[in-house]
This record gives C-alpha cells, structure tokens and sequence, in this order.
C-alpha cells in the first residue's frame, strides 16, 4: 500500500508494538522492523519518521544492539525512547554511562516545553522511566530539553536535524503526557498528515483485494473469532460469492456461538458469500474421550480441524486463494517483524496447509492490530457482539475443561460461562477487563443444596487486564457482582456446587488453564 508511514526500529524493548499502536492512534500508519534491517531497505521505505526503542542492554557494550551514524543523515526526524536515546548519543558522540541512581516507575519530569516535542506538555509532567544507564553526556549539537532529580538528560534536541532523544515511555500509559508527545513527534515534526483511518483502510483494502483476486475462488476457515468473521466481511465486500467459507463447529464453542456465527454470515445474514457449516460435534467428543493431557487434546482438537477442513475442500476443489485472518501481532511474534519477537508457531503464519489445492495466500488484515480489526469490523457492518467478542482459544472449551472432555462437561461450562458474561456485560465491565471466562475444574467437592449433600463441579471464574497479553493482572472486579456471578452459577448450572475466582497474575500462570 502505499502510504506515508512512521517506521519503528525495535532493539529488543518490551514495549515495540505499543509504540506502533500509539503512532496509529495519531492517524499515521507505522510498521515495526528489527535494528538488524539494511539501511537501503529503509531508505526504499521512504518512511516519514523513525521511532527507536527501548531495550535490555546497555549500548557502549561491544555486543549490543546497534546502528549506523547515517541513519541519522537520511533528512528523517529520528526519535530515541530509553535505549533508543542512548543509542542515539552513544553513535553521534556522546557519552553514556551507568547511572549513579537508576530510575525506575512514575517520575516527575521538568520539560521545556519550546521543544516541539514537548508543545502543549506541562512543564511539570509525570512520565515512566525504566533505565540503569543514563546519557552523562549528550552528542555535539544536541541540547537538554527536560530532566529529572536525578537525571540530568531526561530529553535531547538537536532541531536543525530533527533528532530527539528522550529516556523516558512516552507510549506507556504511565506517562500521562505521552501521547501529546508522539503526536508531537508524528504530526508536527514529521509533518504527517494523518489520513490512517478504517474508513480509508477499509475502502482502499477492498479495491486492493479486486484487482488481486479478479476472478478467483477464495477458502477462509472462518472461526467467529473476531479475526476471520473480519476477513471474511472484507473479502465478501470484494469478491462477493467468489469466497467460500468454511465454518467447523467442532462442539467447543460458547454457549449458542455456532448460531451466531450462522445468523451473521449464512443464508439469512447480511454478507454475500458461501457459507458452509460443519456440525462436527460429536466427531469431536468421541476423539477426546478419555483424554485429559492439555497438549495432547490440543493436537487432537488441531488435526481434527485440519481433517474436516481437508474433506470439505475436497468437495469444493481447487481454489486460486486460501484466505486467513492473519493480524499485526501474529506476523510480529513470528520472527517476521520485529526484534523481540517471541517466535512461536502460529496457525496463521508459517506451516501452509498443504492439503488444499490453492496457489496464493491472500491475508487483508496482516497490517492491524487488534483494536484496529475490531474498528474494520463496525465499519464492515458486523454486528458488536461478534466484534467485541472476548479472546477465544482455537481448541476452545476443550482447554477450559480441565481433565477429560464430555458432552455433559462442555454443557455445564458453557452455561457458567454465559451466565459470567451476561453478569460481566451487566455490570458495564465488559469493555473495560481484558479478558474473561469461566473454566470447570477437574475438582468435585460435598455441597449442600436444601436438605441434600451434593458431590458437585467447582467452576473457576478467571478475569484479567492486560495490554499485550505477554503479561497480566487480576482484574478486580466488585465483590457483589462475584455474588450474583456465583449465586446464579449454582442455582442455575446443574452439576456445579462451588465457585472459585482466579487471582493469579502471569506470570507465573498464564492466562488460559492449559
């Protein structure tokens, strides 16, 4: 596409597609790359600005992560956050050293606010800090434009260049002026002009899909995850009933799921496309009966999809696309972005399906987030229950019921599950906690229910805020709203006579219970 764009260059930091997504926030699309890219290539990007990020080392190491002095001759507004400024000194000339007191969390930072970076900022402004080194001395013309306490050189100019260096998170939530400052940055010093809106996106994708699909049959495995009910709005906008999608209902789903998927994108939805549903259920249930070990029922649960798609994609035979709900996220954590990608092995990139008979991958949302997806699906016209819909495991219920899997099982944690949401949802606390479920136990315990003993399920109710999911925290939500979650649970769930709550951050646990 093409388009005018920030580009960060990630040098190993926690936060790069923070960054990115702050940028987009400003209307200006941005793209994350490793440090290691070739400077040619970033010249060919033509990028209108050039973000660097934080990281775990220290620059004046000799193997640490580094760039050339000419990336700051290339006539490009350049900004340094935390290693990113360091690194900026430490290659122009400056000095950095390890700090006599390290700063760390919420500091109050002195700015001078005739930066243009810092235009609009209050001279007082508290920002996170998160470094052990600091710049003791800034390169030959630069200026220092903001300090703490204790650090001297919070921030760096050099104007004439378009050079800024601050040791601060500007995209932290934490720092309470931060995204006046990347606006700043973007908007003013870059001189982006701010036309990275859906509506645009949206429009512009769908010409795109056209000209590159012309008369070709597209496949998309279509979930009712937010992602592929996305894709599919986008490609069905462009290709109409060219696109076959295929819905495998494999019995995992939340409770009433697969209807709302149907209603939305079958006959009597508002999408034209082909829309086949596969009622697998118990093809499903009797593969996992039995079997209890986590991994072991994501493989079944993953080969058994692979399966049943296989068969249906022998009966529509070969298509000239197979189409995937492929994010942002997903090409950055697979080692085909950034630097501190976590490289894992993604359904949606890597390891092609080699049993469909296709001859390209078409992937049109490969560039957003998923905040960004979301906004493309209202604009699409997806109903907001299903662009809202909670985060949800591609083995689904099978890995929030711990032990083996059963018909009467999936039933008791679907309606739990309902009935947490409804509550959740209820409360106005649905848009607010990252993510939330309940998950049935492998734990049966004596209850009392009216005049009888009872050897029932305990239900896990688990809810947690988190920005990029790599980390998270309990959510805390209201004890009385816990009471009614718990009370209609066991009046209402047959088999249930206990309800427990989650407290467990990640780490040490992770989000999902297996």
């Amino acid at each position: 596409m093409d388009r005018e764009k920030v580009i960060v260059i990630d040098f190993g930091g926690q936060y790069n597609q923070l960054v990115a997504r702050r940028v987009r926030e400003c209307n200006v699309y941005c793209e994350i790359y490793s440090y290691r890219t070739d400077l040619s290539e970033i010249r060919r990007m033509n990028p209108k600005g050039i973000i660097l990020t934080g990281g775990p080392n220290s620059c004046y190491e000799a193997d640490s992560p580094t760039c050339s002095a000419e990336l700051f001759s290339l006539g490009v507004p350049v900004l340094g956050l935390c290693y990113g400024a360091q690194l900026m000194m430490h290659v122009l000339g400056g000095k950095v050293e390890k700090a006599p007191v390290g700063e760390y969390g919420k500091t109050d930072v002195c700015v001078d606010t005739a930066s243009p970076l810092f235009a609009g900022v209050s001279e007082h402004t508290v920002c996170w800090m998160s470094h052990f080194d600091y710049i003791s001395h800034p390169a030959e013309g630069f200026r220092s434009c903001a300090h703490t306490a204790d650090c001297p050189t919070a921030a760096a100019e050099d104007r004439e260049r378009g050079l800024y260096a601050i040791q601060f998170h500007p995209e932290v939530l934490h720092t309470q002026e931060g995204t006046k400052m990347l606006y700043n940055f973007v908007r003013n010093i870059c001189g982006c002009a701010g036309t990275w809106r859906m509506d645009s996106f949206v429009e512009q994708t769908v010409r795109e899909l056209r000209e590159k699909i012309g008369n070709g049959k597209v496949l998309l495995a279509l979930s009712g995850g937010v992602d592929s009910s996305v894709a599919a709005g986008l490609l069905s906008r462009a290709v109409g009933r060219q696109l076959t999608c295929v819905f495998v209902d494999h019995g995992l789903l939340r409770k009433d799921e697969g209807d709302e998927v149907e209603a939305v994108f079958g006959a009597e939805g508002t999408f034209d496309l082909n829309f086949i549903r596969v009622n697998a259920q118990e093809r499903y249930y009797r593969k996992l009966a039995g079997v209890s070990e986590p991994e072991q029922k994501r493989k079944i649960i993953g080969e058994e999809f692979i399966r049943v798609f296989e068969e249906e994609a022998k009966k529509i035979g070969a298509v000239d696309f197979l189409a995937q709900g492929t994010i942002y996220p997903d090409v950055v954590e697979s080692g085909l972005g950034g630097e501190s990608a976590v490289i894992k092995s993604h359904h949606n990139v890597g390891g092609l399906p080699e049993y469909v008979d296709f001859k390209e991958i078409v992937e049109p949302l490969r560039n957003l987030f998923k905040d960004e997806v979301r906004k493309a699906g209202l604009e699409l016209g997806i109903p907001e229950h299903l662009v809202f819909r909670q985060p949800f495991p591609g083995p689904g219920l099978g890995i929030r019921i711990i032990g083996d899997v059963t018909p009467e099982k999936v039933r008791i944690v679907q309606e739990a599950d309902a009935i947490y949401r409804d509550e959740i949802a209820k409360a106005g606390l649905d848009r607010s906690i990252g993510q939330y479920f309940a998950a049935l136990t492998n734990m049966r315990s004596v209850g009392v229910m009216g005049d009888e003993r009872t050897y029932d399920y305990a239900v896990a109710l688990r809810a947690v805020n988190t920005v990029d999911f790599m980390t998270a925290e309990a959510a805390e939500i209201p004890f009385s709203v816990l009471q009614t979650v718990m009370s209609r649970i066991i009046n209402e769930v047959k088999g249930v006579n206990r309800v427990m709550y989650d407290l467990t951050s990640k780490p040490p646990g992770t989000i999902e219970f297996e």
